[in-house]
């Protein structure tokens, strides 16, 4: 792979911050976001994803573009002229749902326009954004297309690489976890593959078609969404026998080809959102998709779910509903992870006070004011004030800051704890 290459990295969130961080220790990159507080933070050697410690993200923040010089490094800036000098885009922007769950491009296509403004012959653009297969050659190109005025696959190129970021995990980071590529052109695939290779240890995959890379990441997620959706029914199921889901799983996991997966609420931005996209491809070319849905439905339903089940326990403990008190442990959408993005926590949590439960968050990793802009849901990042006593307390994320809680403090005489992720072993009341 040519050292001169300069590489410009669209979308600097939980995707885009680690990956150009990691191209920064062999190439000239520029990380472009149009968020300018975001851009100040990073530019100070911060990170509030978390995803990118401070030593590990200022050792290649330079000063001034590293283009002009083709010397290795990130610049991180919100002006597009920064990345007109790149000669490889990476395009790494959320891809969400609607209110009615079907894709939302929007992103995408903005990214899009914003490289086209800034297109040249040779350049090629890559992809990381989880999307349907068929969307970046029949959604992003033709937007290339228009805005630069030049031809794909003639005058620029495309490839694809999917992300697989798992937030909050410090040992699968990028550079250790396995990464498939593909291009536009079997010549292009060869030389996406190179420069991916050259910086992830655990090595890469290429892909025979841009599709099938598509296709592969989309199946990844839908695939553990259906998993968990079998186990969230069969808590549904053992709850009714009375009989422990977790022991039933742990007894159930001593045959060497058992899955184990555990129930829970199934949120954030890939496993609860992903699905959707495979699903809607399925259905514009005429087929309905019975089994993804149906999982998607149950596990969306798992937050009305926990809350029926609380008030249930709660009524056997002769609390008193109405004006109950409920202390929630956890708000993020996975543990030991400040990302709020469609958490299911927050399901449970509007469906408690749907029975007029007076609801009090706690969660050490998100940041209040996110909380309450996303869900309108007041929450804090610390006990350090709190002297009041709850009739229950539910845990919705396994934060291991909640390990050790001593719960008692917090619980009301005759309060009931209902342990949602099963990781309190002394408390009975659990998913």
């Amino acid at each position: 792979m040519n050292i001169q290459n300069k590489i410009g990295v669209i979308g600097l969130g939980y995707v885009g911050l680690p990956l150009a961080r990691l191209f920064a220790t062999k190439y000239s990159v520029v990380g472009f976001d149009i968020n300018q507080a975001r851009i100040a933070e990073l530019n100070s050697g911060k990170d509030s994803t978390l995803e990118v410690e401070d030593d590990v993200l200022l050792p290649v923040l330079v000063k001034e573009n590293p283009f002009s010089s083709s010397s290795k490094g990130l610049f991180c800036s919100s002006k597009l002229e920064d990345i007109k000098d790149a000669n490889i885009y990476i395009v790494t922007v959320p891809t969400p749902v609607d209110k009615h769950n079907r894709p939302d491009l929007t992103p995408l296509y903005k990214a899009s326009e914003t490289v086209g403004k800034v297109l040249k012959k040779g350049d090629i653009v890559i992809y990381e954004s989880t999307v349907y297969p068929g969307v970046t050659e029949e959604e992003c190109i033709p937007v290339l297309e228009k805005v630069s005025g030049l031809k794909f696959n003639e005058d620029f190129f495309a490839g694809y690489s999917p992300e697989r970021i798992n937030p909050g995990d410090k040992e699968r980071t990028v550079e250790k976890i396995l990464k498939v590529t593909s291009g536009s052109t079997p010549e292009i695939g060869k030389i996406v593959d190179e420069l991916y290779k050259s910086v992830i240890a655990a090595g890469t995959h290429l892909a025979p078609t841009i599709k099938v890379a598509e296709a592969s990441k989309v199946i990844e997620n839908s695939q553990r969404d259906i998993n968990i959706a079998f186990v969230n029914e069969l808590a549904k199921i053992f709850n009714l026998l009375n009989i422990d889901t977790h022991a039933v799983l742990e007894a159930a996991g001593t045959k060497w080809n058992f899955l184990k997966f555990k129930p829970g609420l199934v949120g954030g931005h890939c496993i609860g959102v992903d699905p959707f996209y495979l699903a809607q491809k399925a259905q514009d070319v005429g087929y309905y998709s019975e089994l993804i849905l149906t999982a998607r439905r149950l596990n969306d339903s798992m937050g009305q779910f926990v809350a029926s089940e609380v008030v249930k326990t709660m009524i056997k403990k002769r609390i008193n509903i109405p004006d109950a008190k409920v202390l929630n442990l956890g708000i993020t959408f996975k543990e030991n992870c400040p990302d709020v993005r469609n958490t299911k926590a927050a399901d449970v949590i509007k469906a408690l006070e749907d029975y007029s439960i007076e609801v009090t968050t706690y969660d050490p990793w998100a940041n209040p004011e996110e909380v309450m802009h996303e869900y309108g849901i007041r929450s804090t990042s610390s006990l350090e004030d709190m002297n009041e006593k709850f009739d229950a307390v539910v845990l919705t994320v396994s934060h291991n800051e909640f390990l050790n809680i001593d719960l008692s403090h917090y619980l009301k005489e005759g309060g009931i704890v209902y342990d949602v992720k099963g990781i309190l072993e002394k408390y009975d009341n659990r998913l």
